[in-house]
């Protein structure tokens, strides 16, 4: 069964994910621009470095040119941020993207970006399905076939790579004299934070700057245990910063001056407080449920609101568009701002990285320790339960109930069920359980004031939920 999840559907290569299918999903993404006009203002097909990316994409560029939709198709291997922009740059009805992001190497998979530029929202992805389900039953499964009227290759780097200079202090980078560090782990985001930087004076070295569909054998996620190659040329050249890609470039992962890894949620956090001071932004901030409350205690601190979303970056770009928030994250390491298209980017993150140590002439390290002298530390963390298929119904109905007066020794001041089952202490600190929707896999979210704190509340939740 085709389902588009947290960020789109993914399948392993020749078992699920097949040019079948990906003609499959065409036909019904050429249903929805049909149903809602937009098959005349065309869709952008995209693709990264993977293994047959650029033949998916040829296959879904015919099947919807001979439904009659007008196509933008990437001259080469795009970022999914770039092909967003190019929704609003181009006034596309939408766009599909082939990719399966930060997968191992044997997977694939098909994002799609409706004509608002980001990710798309349930509402939209249930009518693909819909009708991607009337086609099964139908039997009238398209293949791919003779290109039909209105395909043309785009390339929207140039255009992309000034919009996002446009959205930077580029003097005060230019008069850093910085150093930087570029990995793009072999995905799509290749040259983009390279050329940018280079030609506002800064020194770059990168890594790993070419394709490779396996990923020099590792996973294409810019998290610690993926940047330890980056971690030793930042060390041993005394770069500023590395900054780190995933595979379509939609998240960043930061290595600072000392080696120290910058979370995503510590680096939110830097860019709020960044653009409240620094800038003079003004405005609220949203956030998953799974990330920080350090943003919270930015906000508070500068009279702002928080916007609390579900998980999944569709949410966090519907409250850029529609609650005046200047940014929004998440804990796994997507974020965009004010003035940009609401799809996380890996590349403005980086950007972002690079002015907030130009602007302030200190590491985010130094900068991350000034909030938490202001604000408090916060030590969050996630880890991964797996239980059996069986046990997983118990598990979800004793969440549902669960509702304690105190846990780990602190009163219970907030039960909150937007996606999955939090608990808000007293002091602050939280958990949060949710449910995996394809796996027995259950998410435990917490932060604390300390790790043995963290620990203490995890245990806690896992005794009462049976889990």
């Amino acid at each position: 069964m085709i389902k588009f999840g947290t960020d789109g559907w993914r399948g392993v290569m020749a078992a699920d994910f097949t040019f079948a299918n990906v003609a499959l999903v065409a036909g019904a993404v050429a249903d929805f621009v049909s149903a809602h006009n937009l098959a005349g203002r065309g869709v952008v097909v995209g693709y990264d470095n993977r293994f047959l990316s650029d033949r998916f994409a040829d296959t879904m560029a015919e099947v919807l040119t001979g439904r009659g939709v007008r196509v933008f198709l990437g001259q080469k291997a795009l970022p999914t941020p770039v092909v967003a922009f190019a929704v609003q740059h181009l006034r596309a009805g939408g766009a599909v993207v082939l990719t399966a992001s930060h997968n191992p190497p044997e997977y694939n998979g098909i994002k799609f970006i409706p004509e608002y530029a980001g990710p798309a929202l349930p509402e939209i992805t249930d009518e693909i399905e819909e009708y991607i389900l009337r086609r099964q039953r139908s039997g009238t499964i398209p293949a791919g076939g003779a290109s039909g009227p209105g395909r043309e290759l785009t390339d929207p780097s140039r255009e992309y790579a000034e919009h996002i200079l446009g959205l930077i202090d580029t003097e005060t980078i230019g008069q850093a004299g910085m150093r930087v560090v570029v990995d793009p782990l072999y995905g799509a985001g290749i040259g983009y934070l390279e050329e940018m930087l280079s030609g506002l004076g800064v020194r770059v070295s990168s890594l790993h700057n070419h394709r490779d569909p396996l990923f020099g054998g590792a996973l294409p996620d810019p998290g610690a245990a993926n940047l330890g190659a980056l971690r030793d040329t930042v060390l041993r050249e005394g770069a500023h910063l590395g900054l780190g890609l995933d595979g379509d470039a939609d998240r960043l992962g930061v290595i600072d001056a000392d080696g120290t890894y910058i979370s995503p949620n510590q680096f939110l956090a830097l860019v709020y407080a960044h653009l409240l001071t620094a800038r003079g932004w003004s405005g609220p901030v949203a956030r998953t449920v799974a990330t920080t409350h350090l943003v919270d205690r930015i906000a508070a601190g500068c009279g702002q609101e928080v916007v609390e979303t579900p998980v999944g970056f569709k949410y966090i770009g519907r409250a850029l568009m529609e609650r005046g928030c200047i940014v929004g994250g998440e804990e796994s390491g997507g974020l965009s701002i004010r003035g940009h298209v609401p799809e996380k980017d890996g590349i403005l993150a980086g950007m972002l990285a690079v002015e907030m140590v130009a602007a302030h002439g200190k590491s985010l390290k130094t900068l991350l320790e000034e909030v938490g002298d202001k604000y408090g530390r916060l030590y969050s963390e996630r880890v991964d339960v797996r239980t059996g298929a069986d046990k997983k119904p118990r598990i979800l109905e004793n969440l549902r109930g669960l509702e304690p007066g105190r846990l780990a020794g602190q009163p219970v001041a907030g039960r909150f069920t937007l996606d999955g089952t939090k608990l808000v202490l007293e002091d602050g600190a939280w958990v949060l359980v949710r449910a995996s929707g394809t796996e027995p896999v259950f998410r435990i979210y917490t932060e604390a004031g300390s790790p043995t704190q963290s620990e203490r509340i995890r245990n806690a939740v896992r005794l009462l939920a049976d889990l």
